[in-house]
């Protein structure tokens, strides 16, 4: 493994543990020429996957698309880069526990969306603005009303709960 800092090619080892739910393995390595430490994610090599996209092109996965995508979102958001993490995690768990070649690029999405909905609303909406395409205001209105009427909803559940618990 490559040395980040100084292209040293002799590095080694420090520390090594489970990753990714025991999916990858974490390793601490030390460059023998500078003395810097940094860390390399070792993963099984999985088939490739294939995105097809709107206009029916096909590219390879590219797990930063994603992340840049909640990243932007989130952005001057209460998220931390932990909770950005995880979800991209647990979106590309859904994503290859498919075990399809091919997934069209609105199954990822959707998932995206699924999963900024439950982290941060604003960050979702922002979101759906781009991949949704909302072409006016009115648009951009209905979405939020969704999830009003999504609050109001949960709230008289919340509320009919409490009450059979008084009872």
């Amino acid at each position: 493994m490559k040395c980040p800092f100084c292209n040293a090619e002799d590095t080694k080892v420090i520390d090594s543990r489970p990753a990714d739910e025991n999916s990858a393995i974490r390793r601490r390595r030390q460059c023998v020429i500078c003395g810097k430490r940094f860390t390399t994610y070792e993963k099984p090599e999985t088939m490739p996957l294939m995105i097809i996209k709107k206009d029916n092109t096909r590219e390879a996965y590219d797990r930063s698309k994603i992340e840049r995508g909640i990243v932007q979102s989130c952005h001057k958001r209460p998220v931390s880069s932990s909770q950005v993490e995880n979800m991209i995690d647990e979106i590309e768990t859904k994503i290859f526990s498919m075990e399809e070649r091919e997934i069209a690029s609105s199954v990822i999405g959707e998932l995206v969306m699924s999963k900024l909905k439950e982290t941060d609303e604003v960050a979702y909406v922002r979101f759906a603005s781009v991949y949704r395409e909302f072409k006016d205001v009115n648009t951009f209105i209905e979405e939020v009303g969704k999830l009003l009427k999504s609050h109001t909803s949960n709230e008289t559940t919340k509320q009919a709960e409490t009450k059979d618990e008084v009872k």
